[in-house]
Formats: structure tokens, sequence, C-alpha cells
């Protein structure tokens, strides 16, 4: 179980290109496999326009030719298949030594959902499990999308919530490989909403779903990696 008042390191950084935040999260997790003591962390950002594929994830999922490179594009560790990220999804990877908390990889990802059910519920609005499938969704349309990899219990990737972006990256893809579930976004219920407004309230909820103290961090610059 999670000790109480564990500190969170938090990083609210601005839109960053995918390869850059992916390099600083392998930073991050070997940091933490070498010296297990080092704070928690707590990445929060968006992305410029990316497609992911989770290290089993197929390319029949795909509605574009992957070798006309069209579309920048990677293969990463996570689990889970292809998803999208751009500018008004917010992005959140916890680096998290599991056992300090709970070292169950189940409840590790039911935790991430909570922590978007929270948020949700902040605006009135009733997230969803759906069984055997990761994720949150909002009547029946999934705004919250959950891939994860763990290495000797120090957790990387994370999870992304859709605020307000250009949807139309996703109609190049079946997200997550679920094809009759279709993505959604929070401007739909609330018109106008941001990622700059959704920060504090994803900052916070993670605080308390994982009984963390957050230590607000300056922004990262990449040069000191």
């Amino acid at each position: 179980m999670s000790a109480t008042n564990n500190r969170c390191l938090l990083y609210n950084q601005a839109v960053m290109p995918y390869l850059d935040a992916w390099t600083w999260q392998q930073e991050l997790q070997a940091q933490r496999i070498k010296n297990p003591s080092l704070d928690d962390a707590l990445i929060l950002l968006e992305h410029f326009p990316v497609y992911t594929l989770g290290r089993g994830a197929t390319k029949e999922f795909l509605n574009f030719d992957i070798d006309e490179n069209t579309y920048e594009l990677h293969r990463i560790e996570r689990g889970g298949e292809v998803t999208y990220h751009c500018p008004g999804q917010l992005v959140g990877y916890p680096i998290l030594n599991l056992q300090r908390h709970r070292q169950d990889l189940h409840w590790y990802l039911r935790q991430l959902e909570e922590v978007l059910i929270r948020v949700l519920a902040i605006y009135k609005l009733q997230g969803e499990r759906i069984p055997s499938l990761t994720g949150v969704w909002l009547e029946g349309r999934k705004v919250g999308a959950i891939g994860i990899k763990v290495t000797r219990w120090i957790t990387m990737h994370g999870f992304s919530l859709n605020v307000c972006p250009d949807m139309k990256g996703f109609e190049r893809i079946v997200p997550c490989g679920i094809s009759d579930k279709p993505v959604a976004s929070l401007t739909e219920w609330i018109p106008g909403i941001t990622c700059k407004q959704v920060r504090i309230h994803v900052a916070n909820c993670f605080a308390q779903v994982f009984n963390l103290e957050l230590i607000e961090q300056p922004p990262y610059n990449l040069d000191q990696s």
C-alpha cells in the first residue's frame, strides 16, 4: 500500500516533440531503476501530432500506408495498439516506483483510470470503465487512453485525456484497436475547455489517488539531459 506523503516531482511542460519526451522518460526511469530512493515524478504535456504503436501493435489498425512516412509514427515499449497525440490532448507520464505503492499492474491501470474519472467528476461528467478494456469513456465514447511500461516496478508512459484536440487525426487509425467505440473530446460536453484549465485538476487528482505530495519543478530543459 502507498505510504503517506511520498513526494512526486511535477513537471508542467508545454507542447513537446514526442521523441524528446520519450527520451526524457527513459532517462527518468533508468535513474530510478539505478536508485529506487529517488522521488516519483509526473510529467504533464502536450505533443505535436504523432502516432505511436505499442510493442505488440499490428499495422491493420492504421488507415494509411506506414511506408509512406506521411505522418510521424513510432513503435514504443508500452502495451496497447495504435494511438494518436496532438495539441489539445493532455498527456501524463508518471514515473512511479510501485514498490512504494502496490506491486500490481492491474491495480495501477485502474488507478490511472480513477485519476481521469475524478477529473471528469469535477466537471459533473460521469466517466466510465468498460470491463475487459483499459481507458475511460463518456456516454460510450472514449476520452481517456492508457498505455504503460513497467521495468523493475518503475513505470513509464501513462495516460492521455482528449480535452480539445483536432479529432481529424483519429480518423486515420482505429484508436487502441477498438473499432466499435468512437473517441471523443471534452469540448463536446464543455465548449471552450482548454488543457491549461484541466492540468491543475489532473495533477491534484493524481496526487489524491496515489497519496502523493506534488513538488512543482521548473520547466525541463532538454539540453540538460
